[in-house]
């Protein structure tokens, strides 16, 4: 979040990365798809993130696109499907199907999780705030992104307790499924007594109150965000034109 991209306001890379994503849907082939995901690679390498992105993204997204291209290509079968071994064939359609699938998801997912480890909450909700989003939405959105990672933190913590109790929780996959049934009903407790709890603080600041809030925390955007936003949008009015045209 320190560096100088980590600094842009939030408008600003969401402006670059709705570009990439709409660019992405929309360019014939893959091979512009595919190549996001360098570019964003280095991107994170300028943004002080590119081990933790790297390992995000091969350990999740890689995954995802490698099941989705295999199925389509060996397993769902197509008019030109040709027979290797009992449900597996090969299909020069499904192949070109999955480059088309996987390409986007690649990309796109590319770029939704770079502008995360970029972006602190704390400055999307500052942003969207002065942006006069509406109160609601802005609680609705941020309390979806912050949810996965919560949900972690405290799976975890039940875990280590379960553990200090002397149950197993590592080993067989057997083992770990007898572990994992008792650990629901704490989680989902604890879940909703934080939703007790957020909408407490929430009524304790005022949360409908219709005034214009104050904030000690201030992000300001410079004049490199405006250069930066005119950019992507004079890119975006060049790649409709060239789409029209092409």
């Amino acid at each position: 979040m320190n560096s100088a991209i980590g600094k842009l306001y939030p408008s600003t890379k969401f402006c670059f990365i709705l570009l990439v994503i709409i660019a992405s849907i929309f360019t014939p082939g893959h091979w512009f798809q595919y190549a996001m995901f360098p570019l964003f690679a280095v991107l994170s390498l300028f943004s002080g993130t590119f081990v933790k992105y790297l390992k995000a993204y091969l350990s999740s997204i890689l995954l995802i696109v490698v099941l989705i291209f295999a199925v389509q290509v060996f397993i769902v079968r197509y008019d030109d499907t040709t027979p290797i071994w009992a449900f597996i064939g090969f299909s020069q359609t499904g192949l070109t199907a999955s480059l088309g699938i996987t390409s986007r998801i690649a990309a796109i997912c590319a770029a939704i999780m770079w502008f995360f480890q970029v972006t602190s909450t704390k400055d999307m909700v500052y942003a969207m705030e002065r942006a006069n989003f509406p109160k609601k939405m802005t609680f609705v959105i941020i309390s979806t992104i912050q949810m996965v990672p919560q949900m972690s933190a405290l799976s975890a913590t039940i875990l280590d307790a379960q553990r200090s109790r002397g149950i197993e929780t590592e080993g067989s996959l057997m083992t770990r499924m007898k572990a994992f049934v008792p650990m629901l009903g704490p989680l989902v407790l604890s879940l909703i007594q934080q939703t007790e709890e957020r909408a407490l603080a929430l009524q304790s600041r005022a949360f409908l109150f219709k005034a214009r809030k104050t904030s000690l925390y201030q992000i300001d955007k410079r004049p490199v965000d405006t250069v930066i936003q005119i950019v992507c949008l004079a890119a975006f009015v060049a790649y409709v034109v060239w789409m029209v045209i092409a």
